[in-house]
This record gives C-alpha cells, structure tokens and sequence, in this order.
C-alpha cells in the first residue's frame, strides 16, 4: 500500500490500522502540516510533494504499489476562498501526478480521502450520496474536480476507484491525535481553551436557519474513518466504483458541541460571538447508509462525548501535541 499524506491526522491513523492489518505500508508526505512521529514505526517514510511529478514517478515505480490510498490535500475551507489556485494545484494537478504515475506501473486500484464539502449547501438532511453536488467553495470544488477524474480514468484505463465524502473528522487513537501549528477545526480549538493555550474561541456565525442559530456538523471519529479505508481496499475489486458518505447520522449545533467539550473536560471555556466565515454551509449531517449495507461499515464511536473524551485525553497525554 501507498499512502500519500500518512504524516497527517487521518493518514497516521489509517496508516497504523494498515500495518496492524499486517499490510506493507509506504507513506509519502512533504511534512507541511504532518508529523514525522505520528507514522507508524511499521512502515516507510518517503518525503516528497505529489506536486513533484518526477520524484513521485519515480517513487511509485520503486515501491509498485498494489493499491494506494490518497489523502494528502489542502484542506483549509476558510482558506480555500482567498487562495482557490493553492486548492486546485494540491488536490487536482497534485491528484493527476498520482494517477499518471500509477497508470505507468499499472497500479489500478485507489481509495481517495474526499469531503462532504462537495455538497455545498445541502438541499435535505440527512445528505445521500446522489444528492446534488454544488460546492460553495474552492476545497469542496476540488475535491469533486478530482472525484470527477477518476471516472475519466476508469474510462480510459479500467482504474478501480472509492472515495469516501467524510464529514468532520475528530477524536483520538491513543498514540495519534490532531494537531496543527495553524488549527482552524472547532474541537482541538476548544480544547486548547480548557488546556489554557487560548484565551477563547470565536463563534463564526450565530444567525444561521438552525435551532440554535449556529453551524449543524456530523462529527466522525478519526479510527471509524479509517476503518472505512480498510474495509474500501478489501472490496475495492468487487465495488470497482463508488463514492461512500462517511458520518454518523447526528447533527450538533456549535453550541451544543462547546457544552459537550466543558462537560467532558470541567473547564471554563470563554466564548465570543463572531461574524461567518464565507464558504461555511449551515447544516452537513450525513446518511451512511450506502457504505453500511455495501462494506458492512459501522462507527464504534458514535457519540460526541466520547468521541470529545479521546481528544481530550490525548491532549492531555500530549499537551503541545508532537511537539512535545
């Protein structure tokens, strides 16, 4: 297996279960936002960028990968709106050198880390997979963009390919945990705050057609997810196809989401309102069904709370992240 961005939060930990499935695992990462120690001490490390298409060839061609699985992006919604080109040139121009490079050693097999923000703003929740695909910003474009390749690819190569559309990613394994010099998502920034690393966190949006006027998310824990990466690559040859939702069916407010953090951690979190963020959807819940009766997934970790109480002990275990 070839895992492009396994330094990452979810790619360290779809890494580990990789190598405890007792598969041979190779991650390519170029460090920008990954952990050299979070890979697995079980697999190869290779340090390069995907944008590199010579050294990426040549990588691919050393390694002849039987299967890879694709999560190395930019990932930044807020971002994606002032700087669309760094999105399109990651996980497009980024994504094509992959393909290019396993059509020329005859690697036909991908599963590839999409997003829910290739939906946009939802006409219905639960959103289905057959839902309309209407991105409000740049990283869901092209994420879709590059979910859109692949079936050229499948056309003119026969290329086998998954993607799986997972909502907000979140929780912790033991050992790998989310952490990020320039941390944008709403749980590890609340946790900072009961850690005492932030003074306080902003609440972009409070005027939203929601219950309590905050954004809705479907929070997914970051080992149910990568279980779903295995559980794609067993089947890949039989599904040859598809595009998986990956949540677990509950939505919770912003609000609702900073009680469950203050009950699980007993901290004081100050909180201010702010202004929203151009590109943030008001409600993403997923429906799972699809992957659920096709790959016979199942979350372990439905619930918020608990899926809050893992980050929250990793942070404690490890209180500057990596880095310490």
């Amino acid at each position: 297996m070839l895992v492009t961005g396994g330094a990452g939060y979810i790619g360290s930990v779809v890494t580990a279960q990789l190598v405890d499935e007792g598969h041979d695992v190779t991650v390519v990462d170029n460090l920008l936002y990954g952990h050299r120690e979070a890979v697995h001490e079980g697999a190869r490390f290779a340090q390069g960028d995907i944008l590199d298409a010579e050294w990426l060839g040549g990588l691919v061609a050393g390694e002849g990968p039987d299967a890879v699985v694709h999560l190395a992006a930019e990932a930044s919604v807020h971002e994606s709106i002032g700087d669309p080109g760094k999105f399109y040139r990651a996980n497009v121009c980024g994504g094509v050198n992959l393909l290019e490079a396993m059509e020329a050693t005859g690697c036909q097999r991908i599963v590839f880390s999409s997003t829910a923000a290739v939906y946009g703003e939802p006409e219905a929740v639960p959103i289905k997979e057959d839902s309309p695909l209407r991105p409000c910003n740049s990283y869901g474009d092209s994420k879709l963009a590059f979910e859109r390749v692949l079936g050229w690819y499948r056309r003119a190569y026969g290329l086998r390919h998954i993607s799986l559309r997972y909502f907000n990613a979140a929780g912790a394994t033991e050992g790998l945990g989310e952490h990020r010099a320039a941390e944008s998502h709403i749980i590890p920034l609340l946790l900072d705050v009961a850690a005492g690393h932030r003074e306080q966190f902003s609440l972009f949006g409070t005027d939203y057609d929601t219950p309590d006027g905050t954004c809705v998310r479907d929070y997914i824990h970051v080992s149910d997810i990568a279980k779903a990466h295995v559980l794609a690559l067993l089947n890949i040859d039989r599904i040859e196809a598809r595009a998986y939702n990956m949540g677990n069916g509950s939505g919770y407010t912003n609000r609702q989401v900073v009680d469950v953090v203050r009950a699980v951690t007993g901290r004081a979190i100050t909180v201010t309102d702010a202004e929203r963020r151009p590109g943030d959807p008001a409600q993403l819940v997923a429906s799972s069904a699809r992957i659920r009766a096709e790959l016979g997934w199942g979350p372990e970790f439905p619930d918020l709370t608990t899926i809050v109480e893992t980050a929250w002990r990793w942070k404690c275990a490890h209180p500057r992240g990596y880095s310490s």
